[in-house]
């Protein structure tokens, strides 16, 4: 299959493609759509992406994944086809509905986001309403807009920046209107947050290089400018070297990588950022080991750094924040800190339930990273 050339991911393109054919009736109620594999040689993409659309169509409620039989588009019920009886919709209106607006969810982060609101959303009989808006200060807007709409009793919001905050949240704080903000917060801005605490994480990462014997570290970053979580991961960077006496040797970061930001995913930025990196270690060889403070950037560092015939970890480390943990022989785990995704989704969701009761939340609330040790991190060379 031929594809349009696109800034979009893949996935997305697959997705879009998928919810056209089922909206033009290409396939119908309890057709079979195209399997992980299908998809994958159709579109010349690997099966991780192509079951990510599926699992988003899934998400939506447009298709059923049945294990060992395949997709089918989802059939309406006979009772979701009648309307509500007088009992059932007085029962619902005593439901809370809560909106959940992402910039996306992945295998790398968000999904288990996602899970933990579902999760707790069904065991305090409330209604999830999910939104994307891929990383858009416009979709993330209109998404508030359109939830509020339909009356939703509070919205829980991963922000598409991290510094500037669109005026649809400000009009929310100054109405007390029950709002949680995960992953980031707004500085000055009197809102519920709930996040990874990313300076105490990053400083576990960097503690355990010194404790392996690194010293010459490398940062690998987006620019920072856009994002507290990114600022935060930084200042425990420093945090570590300042414990230790030493000076961060800010020459060995390399903070303006792009392809990771929002719409600026593509084979060609990939590509260019692969090449920040190879000419960032080449002109800094002493660097032993690299901190990427996302996993997507860990996967440029490292093939990086085997395009340049070096070795992971033997002659440089990686340890990052997030790496997916695959059931498969040969998925690679880089040492990384493990968020508590799923803690974070639920506890949003609590939190929306004490607002709305009028219960005393606490505004900044910090869960805590594990440290995992994986394949991309030893000792240095003596």
């Amino acid at each position: 299959m031929e594809v349009e050339k696109t800034n979009k991911p893949m996935y997305e393109q697959i997705y879009n493609d998928l919810c056209e054919r089922i909206a033009k009736q290409h396939y119908r109620e309890g057709d079979r759509v195209p399997s992980e594999k299908e998809l994958a040689d159709s579109y010349n993409v690997s099966r991780i992406t192509s079951k990510k659309a599926l699992e988003l169509l899934a998400n939506d409620g447009l298709i059923v994944r049945l294990p060992g039989r395949g997709s089918f588009v989802r059939k309406e019920t006979d009772q979701e086809k009648q309307p509500a009886t007088k009992s059932t919709a007085q029962k619902d209106m005593n439901r809370l509905l809560i909106g959940l607006v992402m910039t996306d969810f992945d295998y790398s982060y968000g999904t288990h986001i996602v899970h933990g609101v579902e999760e707790a959303a069904r065991e305090h009989e409330c209604f999830p309403i999910i939104r994307r808006t891929m990383g858009l200060v416009e979709n993330e807007v209109k998404a508030i807009k359109e939830l509020l709409q339909l009356g939703v009793d509070g919205l829980i919001v991963f922000p598409a920046q991290g510094k500037y905050f669109n005026e649809e949240i400000l009009k929310l704080v100054i109405n007390k209107f029950p709002l949680v903000l995960i992953d980031r917060y707004f500085k000055g801005i009197a809102a519920t947050s709930i996040s990874t605490d990313n300076v105490q994480a990053t400083k576990k990462a960097i503690r355990y290089l010194f404790e392996v014997g690194h010293r010459h570290i490398g940062l690998i970053s987006p620019p920072p400018i856009d994002t507290t979580a990114i600022e935060e991961r930084m200042d425990g960077f420093i945090e570590v070297y300042d414990e230790k006496g030493l000076a961060v040797n800010k020459a060995l970061w390399a903070t303006d990588l792009t392809s990771t930001l929002p719409n600026a995913f593509s084979q060609e930025n990939i590509r260019r950022d692969i090449e920040k990196v190879k000419e960032h270690l080449k002109k800094n060889p002493e660097i032993t080991a690299l901190f990427a403070v996302e996993y997507n950037l860990a996967l440029i560092a490292k093939k990086a750094i085997e395009e340049l015939q070096l070795k992971i970890p033997e002659d440089i480390s990686i340890i990052s924040f997030d790496s997916p943990e695959f059931p498969l022989q040969d998925a690679y785990l880089f040492t990384h800190l493990k968020q508590q995704e799923k803690e974070i989704g639920r506890k949003a969701v609590e939190n929306i339930l004490k607002m709305k009761t009028h219960s005393s939340v606490s505004p900044k609330q910090l869960l805590d990273a594990e440290l995992v040790i994986g394949e991309s991190t030893t000792h240095v060379k003596k």
